[in-house]
């Protein structure tokens, strides 16, 4: 084949390939997140939610996409005000429901006929709807439902602004929750709607919340998750039950270890129910990993499969023929989707490598697509195929081929006493060998969470911005086992501080790090490490917290997290050394670096009285600080102008420290 060679004039006149640009901060909300996968009865189709977020509205809406599995355009399905969530197939293929609160101010079931029309309103509860099932002979719906408050306001009296709110009365020992507000006596129970007659009954009842419905393959059968412990506020004790989908069935409990049961899964012949058994041992708390368990509908013993990972599994789903359970795994920094033979307990891993697996569906011939990311794009849905993944979805493509992002890669440190500690380092694209960076020291909240080889805008765009960002899994986090969670068990801020001090120094042996210009920051957790760094070592030039705890005996009875507190700390009244003793507070004296300090004003999780202390005691010594409040902000900020804002005050601050000369042009 002969190359035509063009003049020199006409390649003149080419318009040049745009390189991609530096990420900015706005574009975080340019990023769309794809979550929710569910497939067609005839594995043709996958439904899934794109949610988005505007800046100009300030606030972020979902709506519910389907898209060919075998490749082709996507078809954007709704597209309300309001958003709508869980889109669930009926098994005929005729229908797919969803959730949504548009003409209601609950949440309500919604239907769409595939064979055209607009979706229609299914349900009219006078309490939202959170969960949704379908039977197997598509007639029925299984929905988790809210209690009705007889106590709500009548739409006319929300329309009287003179009117006097009632008191808040409280009754039960855990009161408040974060994202929720203060907690009354209603409940969530299962209730069965009928799609044709358009009638409900309620299945089950009573004072504790049920979740998880899953139907048997026969349609006779419920089974559910539930704690009906005698004060289920003073425990986590789950167990799952199976009930008949009727009024006034007696449900029957299937499991009644003191763990943590949950996500129940049908076998395919209606013999065997998988569940995620949590650990027996309540000193574990949130440090323990949970396993893959069986039980026989009819009732029995519990028995274990795939015990012998220790790390930290959820969603389990049979295989078509029943001989094999799938299940998301968690494991050193990664997550992927595994699969154990329920005969032999062998596990293998259809969906590996470094990448995180949030979810995935099943199709009735074994199709399988999976909702993944890594630390280059944000999560899409891939059809599994024997010659690997195949992208279903592109939904940022178009936007990640015109920015420059980070270089992530997962490398390991040795801590003081030789333990392995894996972290995550995120270089600026444009970076070079042999060139020192500024390095922000960046942990993850939980403890109990893992940073996993996943996209994070924040390690991004911290790294467009010249920095090197390193994220260490310290000890206390998961994906490493129980032996290595629980070995900060009533023993914060030491070897997980450990740990992440030898992330940062290995960053600096590298020659990647300025050992000069480091700087300190987290949220929840994170910000509480932030916290003990700052008051055990002065390497850090600066720090932002977030949402963090600095006086433990403050947060007893103000957040909601009183259950984790009495099995791993006890009562503050009985054992006040050791709150103290893992209080950063008592150690102010000590801190030289600026801090800016962050957190919601609604925070029921890590209380804002925590910050106010923090800040108040910086500000008290001399030392350079600010308190920035988010009116109206749970543990996670969620409005995307007070997003952008922490993400642009936080920069700033590490600038002025760690940069000054190129924040002194900025300015």
């Amino acid at each position: 084949m002969r190359l035509r060679v063009l003049p020199v004039f006409l390649l003149a006149t080419l318009p040049a390939l745009a390189a991609p640009r530096p990420l900015t901060v706005d574009d975080l909300f340019a990023i769309r997140d794809v979550d929710d996968p569910r497939l067609s009865p005839d594995g043709q189709w996958v439904a899934y939610t794109v949610t988005a977020t505007s800046l100009a509205k300030d606030k972020a809406g979902s709506d519910v996409w389907m898209a060919p599995v075998a490749g082709g355009e996507p078809l954007r399905i709704t597209s309300s005000e309001k958003s709508e969530s869980r889109p669930r197939f009926s098994p005929d293929g005729r229908y797919l429901a969803f959730l949504s609160s548009r003409e209601s101010e609950f949440t309500q079931v919604w239907l769409l006929d595939r064979r055209g029309g607009e979706a229609q309103k299914l349900t009219d509860y006078k309490a939202s709807v959170s969960d949704l099932a379908w039977s197997p002979d598509s007639k029925r719906l299984a929905l988790v439902v809210s209690d009705v408050d007889p106590d709500a306001p009548s739409p006319e009296a929300k329309k009287d602004d003179e009117k006097t709110e009632k008191p808040i009365v409280i009754h039960r020992l855990k009161f408040k929750s974060d994202g929720n507000g203060y907690l009354n006596d209603l409940r969530s129970h299962v209730h069965v709607f009928d799609v044709a007659a358009k009638t409900s009954v309620q299945v089950t009842s009573g004072a504790f919340d049920d979740d998880d419905p899953a139907w048997s393959p026969d349609g006779q059968w419920l089974a559910f998750t539930s704690n009906r412990t005698a004060d289920a506020d003073a425990n986590e004790n789950t167990d799952i039950f199976v009930v008949a989908p009727s009024r006034d069935a007696a449900p029957r409990a299937l499991t009644s270890a003191a763990s943590t049961d949950a996500s129940p899964a049908w076998s395919p012949d209606g013999k065997w129910i998988a569940f995620v058994e949590g650990g027996a041992d309540k000193e574990d708390t949130i440090y323990t990993s949970n396993h893959l368990a069986l039980v026989a509908a009819a009732g029995g013993p519990t028995r274990a499969i795939g015990a012998s990972l220790d790390r930290n599994v959820a969603r389990p789903r049979f295989s078509a023929d029943g001989k094999a359970v799938l299940f998301v795994l968690e494991d050193s920094g990664n997550q992927h989707l595994a699969r154990v033979v329920v005969a032999t307990g062998v596990v293998d891993r259809p969906v590996s490598g470094d990448r995180t697996v949030f979810a995935y569906d099943l199709g009735p011939k074994g199709e399988l697509v999976v909702l993944e990311s890594q630390p280059q794009y944000p999560a899409e849905i891939s059809a599994v195929t024997p010659a690997g993944l195949r992208r279903v979805t592109t939904t940022n493509d178009a936007f990640l081929k015109d920015v420059q992002l980070a270089r992530v890669q997962k490398l390991q440190a040795t801590s003081p006493d030789g333990t392995k500690v894996d972290y995550f380092l995120a270089l600026p694209a444009d970076s070079r060998p042999g060139t020192r960076l500024p390095l922000l020291l960046r942990p993850h909240g939980g403890p109990a969470e893992q940073d996993s080889a996943q996209f994070d805008f924040e390690w991004h765009f911290y790294a467009s911005q010249g920095y090197a960002v390193v994220m260490p899994n310290y000890r206390g986090s998961t994906g490493y086992g129980r032996a290595f969670g629980r070995a900060i068990w009533a023993a914060w801020g030491d070897k997980d501080l450990m740990d992440v001090m030898a992330s940062v120094d290995d960053a600096i042996a590298r020659g990647i790090a300025d050992p000069e210009r480091l700087g300190v920051g987290g949220w929840s957790y994170g910000g509480y490490l932030t916290n003990y760094a700052i008051t055990r070592t002065n390497r850090f030039k600066v720090a932002v917290s977030g949402a963090s705890g600095v006086l433990m005996s403050a947060n007893y009875g103000v957040d909601d997290l009183q259950y984790w507190w009495e099995t791993e700390l006890g009562l503050p009244w009985k054992n006040a050394a050791l709150w103290d003793r893992l209080s950063p507070f008592f150690d102010m004296d000590k801190v030289t670096a600026p801090t800016l300090v962050l957190c919601g004003a609604a925070d029921m999780r890590v209380p804002l009285v925590n910050s106010e202390l923090l800040y108040q005691s910086l500000r008290r010594r001399g030392i350079e600080t600010e308190l920035v409040i988010y009116p109206g902000q749970y543990h996670s900020i969620e409005t995307p102008s007070y997003q952008k804002d922490r993400f642009v005050r936080s920069l700033a601050w590490y600038d002025k420290r760690l940069k000054p000369a190129a924040s002194a042009a900025a300015r």
